[in-house]
Order: C-alpha cells, then sequence, then structure tokens
C-alpha cells in the first residue's frame, strides 16, 4: 500500500508571530507622539521586536499550559509554602524585569514621559501573556504605599529598581532584586476592607504580630506582601515578608492556590497569617489612606493591560481575514466582515487612546493640578470602561477566525478567559462606579473642572455636550446611587472620545462620538461607520 495524503492544506493563514507589536501599531504610535514619547529614545521598536516575535509568543502559550503548583511541606515534612512556576514564566518576568516594567517610572532622573512609555510596553506585554504582568504590576505600584514609611522605602527602592530578575526563595536581603504582591481581601468582606478581621498585635516599633486569613494573596512567591489588618488604632497597612528579619520563613502558610477562569500562569493563593511578622506602613487607623495611591496606579495598569488584550485580539483577526478566503473572496474585501473589522478597530482605537491619555496625566500631575484631578477621576472610569469592554470585544475577535479562534490551538481562547480578571480585580463594576460618584460628590469642583476639560478636548464633536449634561444631571438626582454605572459608562466615552481627538485622524474621532456618545452604540459591525471604514481598517492592518 502506497501512503498519501487525504488532502492538501490550503486557505489558511501563517502562523503569527515575528511581528513588530508597536511598529504595527498605528494607533499607540500615534498615542505616544501626542504624549511627546520618541520611539528611539525609549527603545520602543526594540521593544516591539521582542515582544512579537514568535518565540516570545509561544512562551506565553506555554506559562499557561503549565500553571503553577504549590508545595506546602517538603520530603521531610517541613512547611515550606513555595510555589513552583515552569520555566516559560521565569522567561516571561525576566524579560518583563529587563525592560523595567515593574520599576521604570521610579528612576532616578525620572523622564518626563516615564508613565506614558511603560504603558506602551505594558499594552504590548499584556497581548501576549497577561498573567506575569500581576506580580509586575504590584511591585510597580508597591512604591507608592511604601512612601507612607520613609524607612522602608529606603530599604527596599533600590532592589525594586535593580533591573535583575531573582527568583530564588531567599530573606529578601540577600537578594538582587524584589518582586513585591498584595493580600488586601479577606472571605467574609471581599471588597469591603474594613470588614477585615485579621489581627495586628504591636511588638516593637514598627513590628507587628499578624493573625487572620487572606481570601486573594497574588504571586505568593514574592519577597513580600502589603496586606491590611486591624492593629489597636484601626486599619492600617502591613508589608509581610516571606522571611522574617532572622531569617527564618515567616508564618504565610499557603492554603492552597486558587483554580481561576484565566490568569492561569499567575499564582493566586488562599493564605492563613499565624503569627507572621510585619512592618507597619504608614500610621496605624490610616491602611486605607496608606494604599490609595497605590490603588490608582493598579487601576490604571488594569486599563492600559485590557486595551493590549483587545488589540491583540484585534490583530490576530486582521491576520486571520487577510489571508482567509471565502465565497471567492479574501475575508478582508467581504463587506460586513469589513464592518465588524473596522468596528473592533475603532474600539480598540478609542482604548488606546484613553490608557495613554490617562498615563499621561500621571506623568504631568506633579506640576499640573488640573493633570491630577484628570487622573483622580478618569482613571477609574477608563478602568470601568476598557476593562468591562474586553470580554465582549475579544469574543467578536475570535468569531472572525470562526472555529479556528474557539480551539486552544489559537491564543484567542486564552485572551477571552484573561479578559475579566482586570474587570473584576481593584474594584469591579459597582464599586468602580461607586468610586466616581463619591469623588465627584467629595470634590465637586474636581468633578467640575475634569469635565470642563473633557468638553475643551472634544469641542464639537457629536453628543460630546449632552453626555456632559447627562453626568451632571445624573450626579444631582435623588437617586445618583443607582445611576453609578451609567455616570461612569458616559464620563469613560466622554473621555475616549476626547483622548481621539490629539491622536487619531479628525474623522475616526468624528465617527466614534457619532455611534458611541450621539446615540447608544450598536453591536459591533452594525454601528455606520460612513467613510472611516477604510483608514480604520489601514491603521489595525499596519505591517500585520
Amino acid at each position: 500500500m502506497h501512503a498519501f495524503e487525504t488532502h492538501e492544506v490550503i486557505n489558511q493563514p501563517p502562523p503569527f508571530g515575528d511581528v513588530n507589536l508597536i511598529a504595527a501599531n498605528r494607533p499607540l504610535l500615534d498615542a505616544l507622539t501626542a504624549s511627546g514619547v520618541g520611539m528611539e529614545g525609549e527603545r520602543l521598536l526594540d521593544f516591539g521586536a521582542a515582544w512579537g516575535s514568535a518565540e516570545r509568543l509561544d512562551i506565553g502559550r506555554l506559562a499557561n499550559e503549565n500553571p503553577p503548583k504549590l508545595h506546602t511541606h517538603d520530603s521531610r515534612g517541613y512547611r515550606i509554602d513555595a510555589v513552583e512556576f515552569h520555566p516559560a514564566y521565569h522567561l516571561l518576568m525576566r524579560a518583563s524585569m529587563e525592560d523595567g516594567l515593574h520599576a521604570s517610572t521610579w528612576d532616578e532622573p525620572r523622564t518626563g514621559h516615564a508613565h506614558v512609555a511603560r504603558a506602551a510596553r505594558l499594552h504590548t506585554a499584556a497581548g501576549v501573556e497577561s498573567g506575569h504582568v500581576c506580580p509586575i504590576t504590584m511591585t510597580h505600584a508597591s512604591v507608592a504605599a511604601l512612601a507612607a514609611s520613609p524607612n522602608r522605602l529606603a530599604e527596599w527602592l533600590p532592589k525594586i529598581r535593580s533591573r535583575a530578575y531573582d527568583s530564588r526563595f531567599i530573606p529578601f536581603w540577600e537578594k538582587q532584586a524584589v518582586t513585591l504582591g498584595m493580600g488586601m481581601t479577606e472571605k467574609q468582606g471581599g471588597t469591603d476592607v474594613r470588614a477585615n478581621t485579621t489581627r495586628a498585635e504591636p511588638k516593637a516599633g514598627d513590628e507587628y504580630e499578624l493573625t487572620g486569613h487572606k481570601w486573594f494573596m497574588s504571586a505568593p512567591m514574592c519577597d513580600a506582601f502589603l496586606v491590611l489588618a486591624q492593629a489597636p488604632g484601626g486599619l492600617t497597612c502591613f508589608l509581610a515578608p516571606r522571611f522574617r528579619p532572622d531569617g527564618s520563613l515567616n508564618a504565610l502558610r499557603l492554603q492552597r492556590l486558587k483554580d481561576k477562569l484565566g490568569n492561569r500562569s499567575n499564582a493566586s493563593s488562599e493564605v492563613e497569617f499565624q503569627e507572621a511578622f510585619g512592618w507597619r506602613i504608614g500610621e496605624e487607623g490610616r491602611g486605607v489612606r496608606t494604599i490609595i495611591d497605590m490603588v490608582q496606579l493598579t487601576r490604571l495598569d488594569c486599563a492600559v493591560a485590557s486595551a493590549g488584550l483587545v488589540r491583540m485580539g484585534l490583530a490576530l483577526a486582521a491576520h486571520h481575514v487577510r489571508h482567509r478566503s471565502v465565497f471567492q473572496k479574501r475575508l478582508v474585501d467581504q463587506p460586513a466582515m469589513r464592518m465588524v473589522l473596522a468596528d473592533l478597530a475603532l474600539e480598540s482605537e478609542a482604548m488606546t487612546a484613553l490608557a495613554l491619555r490617562v498615563a499621561d496625566s500621571f506623568d504631568l500631575r506633579q506640576a499640573d493640578s488640573r493633570e491630577a484631578a484628570f487622573a483622580r477621576l478618569v482613571t477609574p472610569a477608563a478602568k470601568f470602561g476598557i476593562c468591562k469592554a474586553a470580554s465582549r470585544l475579544l469574543y467578536e475577535a475570535m468569531e472572525c477566525l470562526g472555529g479556528n479562534g474557539y480551539v486552544e490551538e489559537s491564543a484567542l481562547p486564552r485572551l477571552y478567559r484573561e479578559a475579566p480578571v482586570n474587570a473584576i480585580w481593584e474594584g469591579s463594576g459597582n464599586v468602580i462606579a461607586l468610586d466616581i460618584l463619591r469623588a465627584e460628590n467629595r470634590e465637586p469642583e474636581v468633578a467640575a473642572s475634569v469635565l470642563e476639560r473633557l468638553m475643551k478636548d472634544a469641542g464639537d464633536l457629536p453628543g460630546a455636550s449632552d453626555a456632559a449634561r447627562d453626568i451632571v444631571l445624573a450626579l444631582q438626582s435623588t437617586d445618583a446611587e443607582a445611576k453609578a454605572r451609567f455616570v461612569a459608562e458616559r464620563l469613560f466615552v466622554l473621555a475616549a472620545a476626547a483622548a481621539l481627538t490629539r491622536s487619531a485622524p479628525p474623522d475616526i474621532a468624528e465617527v466614534y462620538a457619532l455611534t458611541r456618545l450621539a446615540v447608544p452604540s450598536r453591536m459591533i459591525g452594525a454601528n455606520d461607520l460612513g467613510g472611516a471604514v477604510n483608514p480604520l481598517l489601514e491603521r489595525a492592518f499596519v505591517a500585520i
């Protein structure tokens, strides 16, 4: 008998890889230019090439197909409370830390565009593999909380700033570099951290013993964790290291790793503190105030990373439709598919523009009170809108590939499973919406200033003045709390439209406002994009 092929594989796209993910991303490049960031000075094109390589993309796949494993004891019965990661995870961590994703905004001397340049990197890396971004984000944000205790900041900051990656499970003072995690929530309280029951007993100076249970403690192999506990003076922030100052293992007893929908490469744990050692950070009773700036930084990262997930979904869909034919025409030439891809591209443009605009406000806020107000109010709105839309948009990208997008050989199922975590972490939808409402009620002059700024940036875009009016009327209504999501959604879309005027061609900003601000958005592919379809597709398909 002779072996023979039953069919020839035709009409399938080539593998996606070896693409410069930044050079190919016209909306991102334009948003960077609008913020004054140069490609060469920041070496962003080198970053885009490295993270778009076929090898790096495959490393992201491997890290998720081989999730971490918990080892509570060693072979002799001693507690070790260690988590074992696949080598692919360590490769991703090393690459991100070498590029400074965990600390670049804290470098000295500080550059004028540190947050924007870092956001561009994070946006790109998150689309390749988002699980490892969790400890990167927490390490970066931890500095804002540590600032409440200058002596601890001085001790930890040099190792946080290091561009090395040191995964050894040894005391932090023996390491080249460190990572930091967080353990805020408890099973009885969740978002309501003031209901935390973990106790903190003072010992000497700023040293305490912590006893209690943390329901979610992410990245448990970090070198220390910022946690909240009830001290005699009230809810307080603490830094709990994995090793005590005498070199012994701290009593952070890992109970289990969470079996999550997505975010599989990253370990999230449930942990018991059994008289665990911790340093007080900030004053007793000021725990929430101590972590608030850290929370703002993590919320910014949620928005940036989710925009990156959507961009990668769009890139994969664009790659497929350019090489796949149906009914004697390439998919990209089919009118219905063009409408879907253009609508996806429009959403991705708006997300990217807004994420980088908010990052820009973090760079400018020290010198400009208006930018500080913008960062305070628009960061949660960007987090709300971008993160909540990501799952819906990634499903649409998946459908562009049909069955090819639904199977695990495609990256889209992983992106789709990853999308909800940023909407849930650091405040789910209702929490974020109510935070925006409280901020606007607590500082009405700040809200007025931000709305005025957005209206100025939006100019005469269709629906902009109506959106601002809707927000004000909802805030003044007797049932404002019930309208919290309405306020958050309108603020997000208005801010996105305003951001597009800085970096996108005018016809793209115009059509976004027409189809999102002036009237409620329809299903993807059902919005009338008029003459903007071709420009949107051209910008989405650059070099892909």
